[in-house]
């Protein structure tokens, strides 16, 4: 799991829309790359319509928003088209960006475990490099606060 001050892991992957994102190919600009565990779960839509809802802000700090988990591009597709979301959203259906990224953990609900990903975001500076972190975020407030840490990468 990449921490702060390590360069961020590389990727591309597929996203809704049929195109390819490459993390290193979006440099200068900041990137806040938020995992998911399910599209069109309460806590994950809330989570993408809260972002969607502050992208100008993160466009205003320079700032491209990605949300992956391991859906695929047909569902993402269908999940921004039913929420009218405008994230970015990445196809992670084998699971290795997770695994990178060290999102892809054991869980548990009702006394049963499983293996799914953890709600966590990782701001990510126009070098690569891993600015910020936040693991087992809780979705209320959470945008407001990886805002606030954009801006202030940013400068603004």
């Amino acid at each position: 799991m990449p921490t702060p001050g390590q360069t961020a892991p590389d990727f591309t992957l597929p996203r809704d829309g049929g195109d390819d994102v490459t993390l290193s190919a979006l440099r200068p600009k900041r990137v806040v790359l938020y995992f998911y565990p399910k599209d069109d779960t309460s806590g994950c839509t809330t989570e993408a319509i809260d972002f969607t809802k502050a992208l100008g802000a993160f466009e205003a700090a320079d700032t491209v928003v990605l949300g992956v988990s391991k859906d695929s591009v047909a569902k993402h597709e269908k999940f921004r088209a039913k929420h009218d979301l405008g994230v970015v959203l990445l196809s992670d259906t084998d699971g290795a960006l997770c695994e990178s990224y060290g999102t892809w953990v054991e869980k548990s609900m009702y006394g049963k475990t499983y293996m799914g990903i953890e709600r966590a975001t990782f701001l990510i500076d126009e070098n690569g490099t891993v600015a910020r972190v936040w693991r087992k975020v809780k979705v209320r407030g959470h945008v407001d606060e990886v805002l606030v840490a954009a801006q202030q990468l940013a400068g603004r």
